[in-house]
């Protein structure tokens, strides 16, 4: 089994660009699985973890509704924002600067072939970093991602998570706000959830700018701990 992750951080870059890119290791990566299975060919298939910032962009999910994208084709232009339906689970969400976008593009044979396993470990690797920031924050029962207050009025999502996953390979994976501009989810029903809010970093610790690469170290440090996983620079 091949535990090392090949880390590369696309920094700002189109959703469709980077989609594109995802696709290229997906496939790869599912070529080598398909070529092992027919040939016998022992070769080891790669993981890859994607850190991007998106330009303003709307996605939906396989199975979402449409409907929740509150916005015309010229209202989305007026705000600068793209729209895309994708192969990833969940309902609508949206991505945009000051949000950390990773994409685990990994071969779950190299560490556990358990999807719900996976989800609640990347999960707990939001968990965790934010805990180092003071916030408690946890899952809410049928809803992935991560969020504040459960149960309660204020119940809030700081985390949309949404995946892909053929073969036991994955693509896709989470949003944390660390400095987005909220207003740009009022322009949708977040994951298909109506009547919560969504929230970021800044936004609870009440402060203009998060260092977004001090979080990202520390997201991989909790990824590393959960799988198990060496990081190499892609």
């Amino acid at each position: 089994m091949n535990k090392t992750v090949q880390l590369e951080d696309l920094g700002l870059k189109d959703f469709k660009e980077t989609w594109d890119y995802q696709e290229i290791l997906f496939k790869a990566i599912l070529d080598t699985k398909i070529k092992n299975r027919r040939e016998d060919a022992g070769l080891e298939t790669d993981n890859h973890f994607l850190f991007v910032e998106h330009p303003h962009v709307y996605t939906l999910g396989k199975s979402g509704d449409l409907s929740n994208l509150l916005l015309s084709e010229e209202q989305l232009k007026d705000k600068g924002a793209t729209f895309y339906k994708i192969n990833r689970g969940g309902d609508i969400t949206y991505h945009g600067p000051g949000q950390i976008v990773g994409y685990p593009i990994l071969d779950l044979d190299n560490f556990f072939t358990d999807i719900h396993k996976y989800l609640r470990f990347l999960e707990e690797m939001i968990i965790l970093t934010l805990a180092e920031y003071g916030l408690q924050t946890e899952r809410s029962p049928g809803e992935t991602g991560v969020w504040l207050d459960v149960g309660t009025p204020f119940a809030r999502k700081i985390c949309a998570m949404g995946v892909r996953a053929s073969r036991w390979v994955t693509m896709h994976g989470f949003a944390l706000n660390i400095n987005a501009d909220l207003g740009y989810f009022d322009n949708i029903i977040p994951c298909g959830i109506r009547g919560k809010a969504v929230t970021s970093l800044n936004n609870e610790l009440g402060m203009d700018n998060i260092n977004e690469t001090e979080v990202k170290e520390k997201l991989l440090k909790h990824f590393k701990t959960l799988f198990e996983a060496e990081f190499v620079q892609g």
